[in-house]
C-alpha cells in the first residue's frame, strides 16, 4: 500500500506556484516561477506531490493539474531512482491520474507510466500492464483509446522488456491474441493502435507473434484493403518488417501480396503509398530474394516510375519565383550541417575502411544532419530534407538497376522514350530522374543510349522550368565519369566540353535550386575529371569566383566544396599567379568579414584547406595572416575546453573551428613546404605547445586532426618539430591501439603514419632509438591482430618498414612474429613511395635476420612480384635477396620453388631470373 500524505504546507506551495506559472505574467515573474519549480526537484518526494495534485486535487484548475503532469512527465525518467516510498505512491496514484476526465491529465500519466514501466520493467509493475489491459476491454471509448495508446508507445519502446516471463507467465502470449483481434475493432484509431503494436514484434523475433503467424498474417491481408489510411500504413509497414523477418511467410503468398502492393504504392494516401514503396526498396536490397523479385519487375518498374512524379504537394513546397537569386536565404532553408573529422591518412588503392586518403588530405567531413538513409542524401535532387514517396521510388528503381541491369532498361524504355519527349514537364522531369536513378546499376545497358542521351541533357539545361534544369543537372553528374573518361578529341568535344560550359551556366543560374544542383553536378564531374580540367581553368575559375559573388548562403556551403574539390582535382595546376589572382581576392575578402565563431567560417576554413595544399608558394602573401588567425581560433578554442572541463554546466565548446583550424595549417605547411617554418617560429602563441595539447584533447577527430599536423610537418619542417618530438612521441605512441574503438581509428592511422615520417626524418640518428622498442611493442600486435582495422593493419605496416629503414638491429629480431601478416598487410597497396621506403626497411630486417623470414618467405616472394615497377634501389635489394636465398638453398632452392603456385614460379623466373 501507498502510505505517502502531503505536508499541507508543501501542498499549498507547490500549488500556489503552479498556478502563478499558468497565470499570463511578465518575462521576470514567469522566470523567477521556473527557477523556483527548479528548487522543487531537490525535495525528495516532489513526484509524489506532483502526481497527487493529478489525481486528487480535482476541484483545482484544469490547467494547474494538467501542468503538474507536465513537470511529472518530464521528470519521469528519475522517478524510478527515489525512495521507495515515492515510488510506489507515484505507481498507484499515476494509474488514478491515467482515467482522469482531463485529457492533458491523462496524457502526461501515460507519458509517465511507459517511461516507468521501462525502467522498472514489468516484471516489477505487472499491475500497470494490467490495468492498461483491462482496459482494451472497456465500455468507454476514452479509457479503451487511451490504454491502447500508451501500449502501443511500450511496445514501440521496449518490445523485448515486454517478451519475457512475468512470474511464470509470458504477458504477450495473451496480448498478442488479443491485439489480433482488436485489429477488427469497428473504431479505425482502434485497429491502427492494434495492427501498429503487433509490427513491433517482428523484428525482435518474438516468440509469441509467431505462435500465431497465420491468425496475424490473416488479420493483416483482412485489413489490407481498411477504409483508414492509418491502417493501411501499417498493414505495409508490417509487411515490410515481415519480409525482412519471415520473408519465408510471405514467399508463398507472394503474388497476392505482390498485387496489394503494387496497388498501394499508388494509393491516394501519399503516406501509404510511401510504406508500400518501401516494400519494393526492401525487397530489392535483399540479393537473396532477387529470384522472387525477377517476375514482378515488368509491373513493378512503370510504376515507380509514375511515383517519380512529383505531387502536388511535393509541387506546394518546391514551387516559388523563377528567378529568386537575390532572395536572401531563410534560416530554415539551410539544412544543419556538422563537421565530422578532420584529416585521414590510408594507404592508396588499398581497400580501407573509409578514414582516410591517398594522402594527407582533408576529408569531406561536411555532412548533412538530415540523413534519413544513404538513398535520402543520394536522391536529394529536390533540396527538400523529407524523405518522401518520389526518392523512396527513385532509390527502389537503382537498386533493381543493380540486380537487373539490361533486362530493367528494355522494360522501362518505351517508358522513358515517351516521358522523355512528353510536352508536360512533370513527366519529363520524372523519367530524367529515372535515367539518373538507373546510372550505375544500368550503366552497361545505358552506356550505347549515352552519345544521345548526354547531348538531350545538356540541352535540358536551358528548359524553361527550374526544377526540369535542375535534375537535368543532378542527372548529367550521375554521369560525369562517362563524359570525363575520353580518350578522343571528339569525346572531349562533344561530351566533356559542351557538360562542362552546361553546368558552369547552371552554377551561374538565376534559380538557387538550379545553382545548388549544377554546382554539386559540376563538384562530381570535377572529381571524375581530375587533371583534364586543366585546360579549362581560367573560365573555370573566373565562372566559381562569379557564383561567390551571387550566391547566398545555403549555395555558398556547396560551392566552397566545389572549388576544395576543384583543388584536389587539378592540385599543383592552380598554383599559377594567374589563378590564385583570380581564386583568393574573393576568398580572403570573405574570410575578413567573418568572426572567428562564425559557424560560416568553418565550411571557408575546409575550403582553404585543400586550396593551400593545391597553390603552394602561390598562397604566399596570404599565407601569413591566415596561420596567425588559425594559431589564435586553435588557442582560443583550448581555453574554453579548459573552462569547460572546469565548469561541466558550461555548454560544451564546438569543436570544429579546432579541427578546421588543425587541417588549414596542416594544407599550408604542405603547399608552402620548408618556408613554413618562418610562420611556426613566429606564431604567438607558440604552436607547437598547442599541438601536444590536442594530442590529449579527449575529442578523437581533434586528435586526428593533430596527428596529421605533426607528420604534415615531420616531412616539410622537421627542423622545428624536433626538438618536441621527446615530449610529444608518448602522446604518440599511446594512441596506436592494435583495436581502437571505431571513433579512434582515424586518429590511431594518423598517429602511426606521422610515426613513420618522423622516423624517416631522424634517419641513422641513435636518438630515435629510444622510441622503437615502444612503436614496435604497439605496431607489431597491430598486425597480429585479425580484428585490426584494414587501414589501421597497412600503416603499421609501412611504420614498421620506415622505422626498420633507419633502426634494423632493434627491430629484426622480430621479423619472424611478423613477416607474413606484413607482407600481407601491403601486397594490396598501390606502388608508391610509402610502400616503396616501407620495403626498403623490410629489405634491411631479412639482411640482418635472414632466419625470420625463412618459414615466411613464399609470402615475401608474393610481395615481390607484386611490384610493377620498383625504384632501382628497391630491385636491387629484392635482387641481392632471393638470390641469396637461393645460394643458401643451394641443391633444394628449386624444390622449394617447386610448391609454390606456378604463376609466382613463373613471376620469379621472369621478373629476377630465380
Amino acid at each position: 500500500m501507498a502510505t505517502w500524505v502531503p505536508q499541507p504546507q508543501g501542498l499549498q506551495e507547490i500549488l500556489q506556484t503552479l498556478r502563478e506559472s499558468t497565470e499570463n505574467q511578465s518575462p521576470e515573474v514567469q522566470r523567477k516561477n521556473t527557477e523556483k519549480l527548479q528548487t522543487f526537484t531537490t525535495i525528495p518526494d516532489y513526484s509524489c506531490y506532483l502526481v497527487h495534485i493529478m489525481a486528487h486535487i480535482t476541484n483545482e484548475d484544469d490547467r494547474v493539474r494538467a501542468v503538474a503532469g507536465l513537470l511529472l512527465k518530464n521528470n519521469a525518467k528519475t522517478i524510478t531512482k527515489s525512495p521507495a516510498e515515492v515510488v510506489e505512491y507515484v505507481k498507484v496514484t499515476v494509474l488514478v491520474a491515467f482515467r482522469d476526465r482531463v485529457k492533458e491529465v491523462r496524457d502526461a500519466a501515460g507519458q509517465v507510466i511507459v517511461t516507468m514501466m521501462g525502467s522498472l520493467e514489468v516484471v516489477q509493475w505487472p499491475e500497470a500492464l494490467m490495468k492498461l489491459v483491462e482496459g482494451l476491454d472497456s465500455p468507454d471509448p476514452i479509457i479503451k483509446s487511451g490504454s491502447f495508446s500508451v501500449l502501443e508507445k511500450a511496445c514501440e519502446d521496449y518490445p523485448k522488456k515486454l517478451d519475457k516471463d512475468v512470474n511464470g507467465q509470458r504477458p504477450l502470449d495473451f496480448m498478442i491474441p488479443k491485439f489480433i483481434q482488436m485489429a477488427d475493432d469497428p473504431n479505425s484509431r482502434i485497429r491502427s493502435h492494434a495492427i501498429t503494436s503487433l509490427s513491433h514484434f517482428i523484428a525482435i523475433q518474438s516468440q509469441s507473434l509467431f505462435a500465431n503467424i497465420d491468425a496475424y498474417m490473416a488479420c493483416l491481408f483482412r485489413r489490407a484493403a481498411d477504409d483508414n489510411a492509418d491502417v493501411r500504413r501499417g498493414v505495409c509497414s508490417s509487411l515490410v518488417l515481415l519480409l525482412v523477418a519471415r520473408p519465408d511467410r510471405l514467399i508463398p503468398d507472394m503474388p497476392s501480396v505482390a498485387q496489394f502492393m503494387l496497388y498501394t504504392t499508388q494509393d491516394k494516401d501519399e503516406n501509404v503509398a510511401l510504406e508500400a514503396c518501401e516494400f519494393w526498396l526492401t525487397f530489392a536490397e535483399e540479393p537473396d530474394l532477387t529470384p522472387h523479385l525477377a517476375p514482378l519487375v515488368p509491373e513493378l518498374a512503370p510504376v515507380l516510375l509514375k511515383c517519380m512524379v512529383y505531387s502536388e504537394d511535393d509541387l506546394a513546397w518546391l514551387v516559388g519565383p523563377e528567378e529568386d537569386a537575390d532572395v536572401a536565404d531563410r534560416e530554415s532553408d539551410i539544412k544543419p550541417r556538422h563537421y565530422g573529422g578532420g584529416k585521414g591518412h590510408a594507404m592508396e588503392n588499398s581497400a580501407s575502411e573509409p578514414q582516410g586518403g591517398q594522402k594527407p588530405k582533408v576529408s569531406n567531413a561536411l555532412d548533412d544532419e538530415d540523413e534519413f538513409d544513404d538513398f535520402d542524401e543520394e536522391f536529394d535532387d529536390d533540396g527538400s530534407t523529407e524523405w518522401n514517396l518520389r526518392k523512396c521510388a527513385a532509390a527502389a528503381l537503382d537498386i533493381l538497376a543493380v540486380r537487373f541491369g539490361d533486362d530493367l532498361l528494355k522494360i522501362l524504355l518505351p517508358h522513358l522514350n515517351e516521358r522523355l519527349y512528353s510536352q508536360d514537364w512533370l513527366q519529363k522531369e520524372s523519367a530524367i530522374l529515372a535515367l539518373g536513378a538507373m546510372a550505375e546499376g544500368c550503366i552497361d545497358a545505358i552506356e550505347p543510349h549515352l552519345p544521345m542521351i548526354v547531348p538531350f541533357l545538356i540541352e535540358t539545361l536551358n528548359d524553361q522550368k527550374p526544377l526540369v534544369r535542375s535534375i537535368a543537372c543532378w542527372t548529367l553528374g550521375r554521369y560525369a565519369h562517362w563524359c570525363t573518361n575520353f580518350e578522343t578529341d571528339e569525346h572531349r568535344n562533344r561530351f566533356f566540353v559542351p557538360a562542362m560550359e552546361g553546368l558552369l551556366r547552371m552554377v551561374l543560374d538565376s534559380n538557387k535550386r538550379v545553382q545548388e544542383a549544377g554546382c554539386s553536378a559540376f563538384a562530381t564531374l570535377e572529381e571524375d575529371a581530375g587533371s583534364r580540367l586543366a585546360p579549362y581553368l581560367e573560365p573555370i575559375l573566373r565562372n566559381l569566383m562569379y557564383a561567390f559573388e551571387k550566391y547566398q548562403q545555403k549555395n555558398l556551403l556547396i560551392l566552397y566544396d566545389a572549388l576544395g574539390t576543384l583543388a584536389d582535382a587539378v592540385g599543383n595546376e592552380l598554383e599559377s599567379p594567374m589563378f590564385v589572382g583570380i581564386l583568393m581576392p574573393p576568398l580572403i575578402k570573405r574570410w575578413e568579414t567573418l568572426a572567428d565563431d562564425d559557424d560560416d567560417l568553418i565550411p571557408l576554413l575546409e575550403c582553404l584547406s585543400s586550396i593551400t595544399m593545391a597553390t603552394g608558394h602561390g598562397f604566399g602573401p596570404y599565407a601569413e595572416a591566415v596561420f596567425g588567425r588559425c594559431v589564435q581560433i586553435v588557442h582560443h578554442s583550448l581555453l574554453a575546453w579548459e573552462e569547460y572541463h572546469r565548469n561541466p554546466e558550461l555548454d560544451e565548446p564546438d569543436r570544429p573551428f579546432l579541427i578546421v583550424s588543425l587541417d588549414l595549417m596542416s594544407g599550408l605547411v604542405q603547399g608552402l613546404g620548408g618556408t613554413v617554418e618562418v610562420l611556426i617560429g613566429r606564431s604567438n602563441p607558440p604552436l607547437l605547445p598547442l599541438v601536444g595539447i590536442c594530442l590529449k584533447h579527449p575529442q578523437a577527430p581533434v586528435r586526428q586532426s593533430a596527428y596529421a599536423l605533426i607528420g604534415d610537418m615531420a616531412i616539410s619542417c622537421f627542423g622545428v618539430l624536433r626538438m618536441y618530438v621527446p615530449t610529444l612521441m608518448p602522446e604518440i605512441i599511446s594512441q596506436i591501439e592494435p583495436e581502437p574503438k571505431f571513433e579512434f581509428i582515424s586518429a590511431s592511422n594518423n598517429a602511426a603514419w606521422s610515426v613513420g615520417e618522423i622516423a624517416l626524418r631522424y634517419g641513422q640518428d641513435p636518438e630515435f632509438n629510444q622510441f622503437v622498442q615502444p612503436l614496435i611493442g604497439r605496431l607489431i600486435p597491430i598486425l597480429l591482430n585479425v580484428r585490426s582495422p584494414k587501414s589501421l593493419t597497412e600503416n603499421a605496416a609501412v611504420t614498421i618498414g620506415r622505422i626498420a629503414l633507419v633502426a634494423p638491429q632493434p627491430v629484426a629480431p622480430y621479423l619472424d612474429s611478423f613477416a607474413q601478416q606484413w607482407c600481407q598487410a601491403l601486397w594490396e597497396i598501390k606502388d608508391n613511395e610509402e610502400k616503396d621506403s616501407a620495403f626498403r626497411g623490410f629489405c634491411m630486417l631479412i639482411q640482418a635476420n635472414p632466419a625470420g623470414v625463412s618459414k615466411h618467405f613464399v609470402w615475401f616472394c608474393n610481395a615481390v612480384v607484386k611490384w610493377k615497377s620498383p625504384s632501382p634501389e628497391l630491385r636491387d635489394m629484392f635482387n641481392k635477396i632471393l638470390h641469396g636465398f637461393k645460394e643458401m638453398a643451394g641443391p633444394q632452392w628449386s624444390q622449394q620453388i617447386s610448391t609454390y603456385p606456378p604463376p609466382l614460379q613463373e613471376a620469379l623466373r621472369a621478373q629476377y631470373g630465380v
